[in-house]
């Protein structure tokens, strides 16, 4: 007989699939309801602990109902919680100064936004605007958000669904190292291949071309990247025919991969991108993103233009207590050493598996991609058993990759040396399973 936690949970379940849309994917066989949360921790409504390693998409950053910004909002919700873009925000200045010397972007002007994908919307529009042209560059394999001209330059077919685009893409090779046709090739033939292929694509387009939109590390994608230093000689040939760099950091930013504040920093040789776009950690669960840009390309557009709710009082004041934490307690630092550790823990948990091809990332960034045992072919049915086996031993993970057999970790920055290990041993747990039951022998 059904227990009353049980049959509540069956009829959010019902009510949620007749009322929503049917394209709108949930995790797990029997999606879990999150109800609150503290650190790296969260708890489901039957009371069920979880070690959190995936962190609402890379956006729980610093950690779960972390104090400082749990006071942060709530002072600035007794206050005022809303005025839009048509009144000057103190908090708002404040923060847009921060990220500007953060940016790494000379004469940096900052416009605040809801949403990665929105912020990805309006790098587009000044890009567009400022070359007078609506063709892009991308990578295969990307994923810039869900809106109609984000989906346009999107470049994993699983999360495109339409054809149909304000914008003309053109489709550049370098997302993806260890698969495709530059695979075999080293680092330095890589890169060069990616760049003569480039070269190749502009000389195909016809006339002006705006923009080059780029993941650092691709975060839909299955956490792939090409080599440190890939993005730069890009830059090298976008800066003779004057393209715009845009790096998309709405996965990357704030210290995540450990090594560099921005992901663009590990393609530094060049310079800095035109455009950066945030969001996500930056407002560890708020509603936050936002665009910064050189000034001339930020000032670009001669209509008129507000915010409604870009950078409002309580978004930008919880924001500011985030990453005054961030910087603070260098959880760029733990980020390296503690994703470090965990990447040589998972490295050493797939010798011994044969559904492990590859464990990639840095910092608390790290993808694991999952093939049929044995073999160089990728399996989703694989991903989707650790992720279910994951969850029964308390952790939530996350998946990815274009085939869907990619598992994608990333937990608040603050993680400990002690919660890796605790998720490290769940996940070994999880591969085992998922090794056995797609070898048809027991479960571990």
């Amino acid at each position: 007989m059904a227990t009353e936690t049980e049959s509540a949970h069956a009829t959010l379940h019902a009510r949620h699939r007749a009322v929503l849309p049917d394209w709108l994917a949930t995790y797990y066989a029997r999606p879990i309801e999150l109800t609150h949360g503290e650190g790296r921790y969260v708890w489901d409504a039957e009371g069920t602990r979880y070690l959190d390693f995936f962190g609402g998409i890379l956006t729980t950053m610093t950690a779960h109902a972390l104090p400082e910004v749990t006071a942060a909002i709530t002072a600035q919700a007794g206050r005022i919680l809303h005025t839009s873009t048509l009144y000057l925000s103190r908090q708002a200045v404040d923060l847009a100064e921060r990220i500007a010397r953060l940016s790494g972007i000379p004469d940096a002007r900052v416009f605040f936004t809801t949403s990665g994908t929105e912020a990805n919307d309006t790098a587009l529009l000044l890009a567009t605007t400022y070359r007078r042209s609506n063709q892009v560059l991308a990578l295969r394999n990307s994923y810039h958000g869900r809106s109609f001209s984000a989906i346009g330059i999107t470049g994993n077919a699983s999360w495109s669904p339409t054809s149909l685009s304000p914008l003309q893409t053109l489709y550049v090779h370098g997302g993806v190292r260890t698969r495709g046709p530059y695979a075999h090739l080293t680092d330095a033939e890589f890169t060069a291949a990616c760049v003569e292929d480039l070269q190749d694509v502009l000389g195909q387009a016809g006339g002006t071309v705006a923009a080059l939109i780029a993941e650092p590390i691709q975060g839909v994608g299955g956490f792939t990247s090409g080599p440190d230093g890939l993005l730069a000689a890009f830059k090298e040939v976008l800066d003779r025919h004057g393209i715009l760099w845009i790096t998309d950091e709405v996965q990357t930013g704030w210290g995540r991969t450990g090594e560099h504040f921005w992901g663009w920093q590990a393609h530094a040789q060049a310079g800095p991108p035109d455009i950066l776009t945030f969001a996500k950690g930056i407002g560890n669960g708020l509603s936050m993103g936002g665009v910064v840009a050189r000034a001339e390309v930020m000032n670009c557009l001669t209509a008129n233009s507000i915010s409604t709710f870009g950078g409002s009082p309580i978004t930008t004041a919880g924001a500011l207590a985030n990453l005054a934490y961030l910087v603070d307690h260098d959880l760029q630092g733990n980020a390296r050493r503690v994703g470090g550790m965990l990447r040589s823990r998972l490295e050493s948990i797939a010798a011994g598996l044969d559904i492990v091809r590859e464990v990639r990332g840095r910092g608390l960034m790290l993808g694991v991609e999952l093939v049929e045992p044995g073999t160089d072919t990728p399996s989703a049915t694989a991903a989707s058993l650790v992720l279910e086996a994951a969850r029964e031993h308390g952790l939530l993970i996350g998946k990815g990759g274009r085939p869907g057999n990619a598992l994608r970790i990333a937990p608040p920055l603050s993680l400990t040396v002690a919660e890796a290990e605790e998720g490290a041993e769940a996940l070994e747990a999880a591969l085992k399973h998922a090794q056995s039951t797609m070898e048809g022998g027991t479960a571990v």
